[in-house]
Parts: C-alpha cells; structure tokens; sequence
C-alpha cells in the first residue's frame, strides 16, 4: 500500500471519528470532560487481586483495544502502569452503552465498577457506569499481528520508524510502554544522583543561562538579543565560570543539575540541548575526584538497577571500582609511536592523514592531538577508564600536572569508547589563567570558533583567592544511555531536536 493510500485511510478515519463526535454531541455526551475521580490502577489491582476482589473501583484510560459483541463488550483499558480489561453490558450501564458504540481505539474513558475475574480467569473490571473523558479524532497506529497458514507472522501499521517515534514522542508513549519505562529510569537515576550529591553536604544552585559571555567549554554558543538592554546574550555552554564563583564566594561543594546549549552537530552522542551535572569541592584535586565518581555511579546503579554490571550493546559492562586510569598521552605513544608532547602540528597532520583524516585549518596542536585520540584510542575504552593528563592546549581552566611539563591534570571518564564526565584539578592561580585566556584568543584569532573567550569578571573574582579545588562535568543523557542500553542520545531525551520538515 503507497503512502497516498496510507494518507486517504487515516482521512477517512478522522473524518469518520468527527461524524462520531457529533452524534455524541445529539446525544448529549460530553466528549471532553473536566475531571474524574481516579483512585485505582492496573497493575495495582491486577497484582493484589485477592485485596480488590468484588471491591467498587475507579479506573480510567486509554482504549487500546475493543471487542464488541452485540449487547455486552470488552475492552482493554491503558493507565499510567499499565492495561486492564474492562467488561461493560448494555442493561447495566444504559444510554452510556449506545454512547460507547461510537467510541474508538484511543478515547479516553473513565470506569466505575467492581473487580473480578472472567471464566479465561482475567483479571477485570466489570462496568457499573463509563464516563467518556477525550474523544480522540487522530486514530493511534495499533500493531496487528496476522499469522497465515504456516505459521508467519505478519505486524501491519506498527509505530517503529524511529525519526517518527521521536517526532510524535506522544504517539510513541502511548503504543510503546517501554519507552515510557526508559524514561521513568531516567528520572530516578538523577533523583538518586542528587540524593547521593545532597548526602555529601553538596548545595544545589542555579546560575544564569543567558550570559553575555560563553565559558567554560569548547563550544560554539548560541546567540539571542535583548531588547531592552540592547545586547547580545550567549545561551550557556557550560555551568563552570559561575559555580567556581560560588567556591571564591565560600561555598566549599556546590552543584547543579541543568540544561546547557551547544551550536554543534547531531548524532548518536550529541544533541544542542542536553543535561549537564556540574560539581566542584573546594580543597580537593582530581585524584580525589576520580574516586567519588566511582562512587556515585555504583551507588546510583546500585539504587536504581539493584546491580552494577550490564550488560550493554552485546557487551558486559562493570562499573565495580576501582575504574582503569591510563595517561592520554603515554596512550598514545603506545599506540603510535609518536611522543605526541614533542611532535610539532606537522608531525601530528601526518600521522592523522595516515590514517585517513583531514585536518581543517587553524586547528591548535591540542586539538589535533585530541583528534589522534578519539580515532585511535578511545574506541578501545569500552570497561569504565578514567583518560588522565592532557595537554595544556586543550584545558585552558585546568591546574598544570605537578610533576609533567606540557600536561594538566584533568581526565575524562570513558565506557564503550563515549565520553561521559570531565573533570579537572582547577586552575586557582589567576596569573595563569589569564595568560590562558590570552593564549586561546590566539586561537580563536588562527580560527578555532571553539576556543575561550577572556572573561574579565571571572578573572576578577579569582583575584581574590579561590581554594584549590575539584571540578566534574557528568553528561547526564550519556549516562542514561548506557545504565538503560540505549543506542542514541535521542533515545533518552524526550523531546530531540530534529530537523525541520514541511509536512510536520
């Protein structure tokens, strides 16, 4: 069947549900109610059968199925944990039985009756009285299943083109209850996070999201203009510049849970607008840092799975500590050959071109250093690593490593070669950092739109002394991503952004 054919059935079906609409209408139903008085649900009922037997209930829900059989009809009935049928005869409930012969797969009802089971021994609940709340116009796609004389199975209109799903999230929820599941593990795992977080006497805080500077990452912002002041403003690309005020000011552990805003590409790994967890601890480095992460990854997993092994895309994934800690560019030399601190950018295209990637113009020596790692070594990462020491280049708000010139001691944290967490020991000396700062406007002027802006009022408040201090950046969607076994961003983010098209 072509898509034309597709379209002139769901037409005709709208259509038919707005001739229904208006015989409900003459018959003096409302077909969009205010309220009604739900006090029991599916799963509830279904698994404490014996507590609920016989017992008056009130359930409503979506009407995923229907069958009809002159004066009496079941339905299945979907709730917020799950379905449930409902058996309804016209000589019990009435006016309301002519009313729910013109009612549909996807109206929302409300049930008033009492719990049994049927001779098959469902689990029911046998209508006293049916409210219709929404008439719904647009009909949702219902998977059939058509099983010919040998056994094959067929599925007709099944709701699983994924860039679909993604557009109509809210067709997707209603017809696939495991996404919805995927999201309720979302929501726990960052309560648990920032349970764990307020158990460790962190304060959570809120910092602007309009700044008129960007900061604290290697991203390309997005840009707004207020009116009234008459000046541009930066959606924020990262929480750090602000949070790390807060450690001058005399917050000694601070953290918030928020969205940030990158003018970067989509793929499986990335989206322009994601959740970040940002954190900093005064009077600790990253070595302490490195730790606590284990920690709070293992209790979240803990808490929320009842495990700390998974197993993910095929893999068996244990996030137990200790984490592998390896050196980028010890790494590196390993793989290559190359002492990657030494070599010059030259040296570093070569070995780049090698292996099949061209370098833009104007990239720094620490990108194209970082760009070597992501080819070569990070997709080798898949049990949980923390990739420690970069270069300087590629951290302008890190502390320079104590013992090794050219390095700060920041790592990331890897699993099944994603990034998922950034943290540094922070740079506290403001000398340095504005000699950092300088340095990445330099850049910046060489043609790397990511490199650092000079944010003065930063600067400023480091002048007057900020403790030495831990700092981590937790990807909140990645995370998700591989604690429910994901295989894209867009998978554990409601509402992703897509490409814009005419016809939605």
């Amino acid at each position: 069947m072509d898509n034309n054919s597709v379209q002139q059935d769901v037409n005709d079906l709208i259509r038919r549900r707005f001739e229904e609409l208006e015989e409900l209408k003459a018959m003096n139903v409302q077909a969009y109610a205010y309220q009604f008085d739900v006090d029991s649900y599916s799963a509830v009922l279904k698994n404490n059968f014996e507590k609920y037997e016989a017992k008056d209930v009130k359930v409503a829900g979506r009407i995923m199925a229907i069958r009809r059989m002159g004066k009496a009809s079941f339905a299945h009935l979907q709730d917020k944990l799950g379905r449930i049928q409902i058996y309804l005869k016209k000589d019990e409930i009435g006016d309301s039985y002519d009313a729910f012969k013109l009612m549909d797969i996807g109206d929302i009802i409300g049930i008033e009756g009492f719990v049994f089971k049927t001779k098959t021994g469902e689990i029911s609940v046998h209508a006293k009285s049916l409210t219709l709340l929404s008439k719904s116009i647009r009909p949702i796609p219902i998977a059939k299943e058509v099983v010919d004389e040998n056994g094959n199975k067929t599925v007709y209109d099944q709701f699983a083109d994924k860039e679909l799903r993604y557009r109509q999230r809210y067709v997707d929820l209603i017809v696939n209850p495991e996404v919805k599941e995927v999201f309720k593990k979302r929501s726990a795992i960052v309560t648990t996070i920032r349970q764990f977080l307020d158990t460790n006497e962190f304060v959570e805080v809120e910092t602007p999201i309009l700044q008129p500077l960007y900061g604290g990452a290697a991203a390309r912002p997005f840009i707004t203009h207020h009116n009234t002041l008459d000046m541009d403003l930066y959606l924020r690309i990262a929480d750090e510049l602000y949070l790390k005020r807060l450690i001058v000011g005399g917050f000694d552990r601070v953290y918030e849970i928020s969205k940030d805003f990158r003018n970067e590409g989509i793929d499986k790994t990335h989206n322009p607008e994601f959740t970040m967890l940002e954190l900093y601890v005064a009077y600790k480095d990253y070595n302490w840092m490195m730790t606590f992460v284990e920690n709070m990854v293992n209790h979240t997993a803990e808490k929320v799975f009842g495990k700390t092994e998974f197993e993910i895309e095929g893999k068996k994934v244990s996030f137990n500590s200790p984490w592998k800690r390896v050196s980028m560019v010890d790494e590196l030399k390993n793989y290559t050959g190359l002492d990657v601190l030494s070599a010059s950018k030259e040296d570093l295209k070569l070995e780049l071109k090698k292996r099949g990637v061209e370098t833009k113009d104007g990239l720094s020596k620490g990108k194209l250093i970082d760009e070597l790692f992501e080819i070569t070594i990070q997709p080798s990462l898949i049990q949980p690593t923390f990739v420690t020491d970069y270069p300087v280049e590629l951290s302008p708000l890190a502390k320079k490593h104590r013992t090794r010139e050219g390095l700060v001691e920041r790592f990331e944290g890897f699993v099944l070669g994603r990034e998922i967490c950034n943290a540094f020991s922070e740079l506290n000396d403001p000398i340095d950092q504005r000699e950092r700062f300088e340095s990445q406007v330099k850049m910046i002027e060489e043609g790397d739109d990511e490199a650092h802006q000079i944010d003065e009022d930063y600067l400023k408040a480091m002048e007057f002394g900020m403790p030495p201090t831990a700092g981590l950046g937790v990807g909140i969607d990645r995370l998700v991503m591989l604690l429910t076994n994901q295989p894209s961003i867009r998978d554990v983010i409601l509402f992703p952004h897509m490409r814009h098209r005419t016809e939605d």
